[in-house]
């Protein structure tokens, strides 16, 4: 076997109130694809921040090469070769995709800045990936999946040695995922090492050699790729056998709680028009680019309708000042695809919970902080928030955790119409379990819910039938007898 690249040994690392990892032993070997698995919280995130020098470990030894590592910064870990994609884009909006792409270290001639070549190889990047986007695009114009194919483009321009990608896929569709394993492919037969972090376990056969898994901040094992069937995984993350992912109980169909009709989006949605009943779980089903992200914004009052009206429980809702405030009062929630869209994330958990409805309308807008904790204190404990921390920033809680905040925020509105726009994006099976199974109460319950997933068999689980955008429009409807992964994508594509 040949020398690791890198070999951390009895890795500890504290949080206050936290223990994040453990006497954490871990190796990378050259040429190989390393997935590090676990449930959120489980220390996976912290690991790979160690790696690249966003944190420094309490104790522990770190080798790179065989060379022992004092201190690591990020700086000193670029200069080793490591390089890592964030889960979280950590890209510039107001700036172009090349600019991005080489943020801190643009091509120059010897007076200024070479933007013809820095636009062309911005563009050849993100072809090798498989997409033609403008360069001189702004970053904030492009969808989440292409900002997130620019944050892989930018870390690989600079050709690392150790590559740690931290849920690279959680956006990017079907095609594009295939593409991103063609290019890891090629990194590994160069001898890059890589550390690939993924909630979608059906990946790991297609693109891993080995599989290391954490709990509770623990290494509880490396396996062989030939030994890590989704079972053995699943059991080793959770420390038990999982029997049901999509916890669906039977509800009986209510009266109809969101009308849609002819609702159009200047150059985004056109003529959207359906119905949401009392009790259901209404999904949506689209390839990327088909519309779900602008159907679930225009909903919420984020983008604004040229045409088209909106009922609530019978009441017409939209109008031309439509807002997200108006959508609140209306009874709607929403829980957005990036949750730094749905959380304020240096706030403490009860600001997050209560932010619809803290300042009570009332003259002197009164803030109800004495609801506000003991809501705060009802639903961690009610939706098992861990750890039950009600005075910790959110943005130190693992994304399932998160995402517990942000339906305890509407359940608290009394929100009875909830649009979920990919509920479980970048968190682990057991989280996703919890989730659904939040959900599947919710609509026993009587909330509407409508859930976006680009997952087919997430769809297949909890729907009870599941409409299909293509291009902006919806272009037809399946029953939960008529559900299967095939037909939702023969439907989409």
């Amino acid at each position: 076997m040949a020398a690791p690249l890198l070999e951390l040994t009895a890795i500890n690392k504290q949080f206050p109130g936290v223990r994040a990892l453990a006497d954490v032993d871990f190796t990378l070997l050259p040429g190989e694809v390393h997935a590090l698995l676990g449930e959120n919280g489980a220390g996976k995130s912290t690991l790979v921040k160690i790696i690249s020098g966003i944190y420094q470990p309490d104790s522990g030894t770190f080798r790179v090469r065989g060379a022992a590592i004092s201190e690591l910064s990020p700086v000193k870990a670029q200069q080793l070769g490591i390089a890592l994609v964030h889960q979280e884009l950590s890209l510039v909006p107001a700036l172009s995709v090349a600019e991005n792409i080489f943020l801190g270290n643009l091509p120059r001639t010897a007076a200024s800045i070479d933007w013809p070549r820095a636009n062309r190889e911005a563009k050849q990047a993100m072809a090798e990936l498989g997409v033609k986007i403008d360069p001189t695009r702004e970053l904030r114009s492009l969808s989440v999946a292409e900002q997130q194919l620019v944050e892989i483009a930018k870390t690989l321009q600079r050709q690392p040695d150790i590559l740690l990608l931290d849920e690279p896929t959680s956006a990017l569709s079907d095609a594009e995922r295939s593409r991103l394993f063609e290019v890891i492919r090629a990194l590994r037969d160069r001898g890059v090492g890589i550390i690939y972090i993924s909630h979608h376990l059906s990946e790991i056969a297609m693109i891993a050699d080995r599989v290391t898994v954490l709990r509770d901040g623990r290494n509880v094992g490396t396996i062989p790729i030939a030994e890590a069937s989704q079972e053995t995984i699943v059991r080793m993350m959770v420390g038990r056998a999982l029997s049901d992912q999509f916890p669906k109980p039977a509800v009986t169909r209510g009266a109809p709680a969101l009308v849609v009709e002819g609702l159009t989006v200047d150059g985004r949605l056109r003529d959207i028009s359906f119905t949401l009943h009392q009790g259901e779980i209404l999904g949506v089903f689209g390839l990327m680019g088909a519309g779900q992200e602008h159907l679930a914004r225009a909903l919420f009052g984020l983008e604004r309708a040229v045409a088209g009206r909106i009922f609530v429980n019978g009441e017409a809702a939209s109008s031309n000042t439509y807002s997200p405030s108006r959508a609140i009062r209306a009874g709607l929630g929403l829980i957005a695809r990036d949750r730094r869209q749905s959380l304020v994330p240096m706030l403490t958990v009860g600001p997050n919970i209560s932010l619809p409805w803290l300042a009570h309308r009332q003259p002197w807008h009164k803030l109800e902080l004495e609801r506000e904790k003991a809501t705060t204190l009802q639903f961690i404990k009610e939706l098992d928030i861990d750890p039950p921390l009600p005075h910790r920033e959110a943005v130190y809680f693992s994304g399932g955790n998160q995402q517990k905040i942000v339906l305890a925020r509407w359940m608290s509105t009394g929100s009875r119409i909830l649009i979920c726009d990919e509920p479980t994006r970048g968190i682990d099976v057991g989280a996703k379990a919890e989730v659904f199974a939040l959900l599947g109460r919710l609509a026993e319950r009587g909330t509407a819910i409508l859930m976006i997933s680009s997952e087919p068999k997430e769809l297949v689980g909890m729907a009870d039938r599941t409409l299909i955008m293509r291009n902006g429009t919806i272009t037809g409807e399946l029953s939960r007898q008529e559900l299967s992964h095939e037909a939702l994508l023969r439907a989409a594509s």
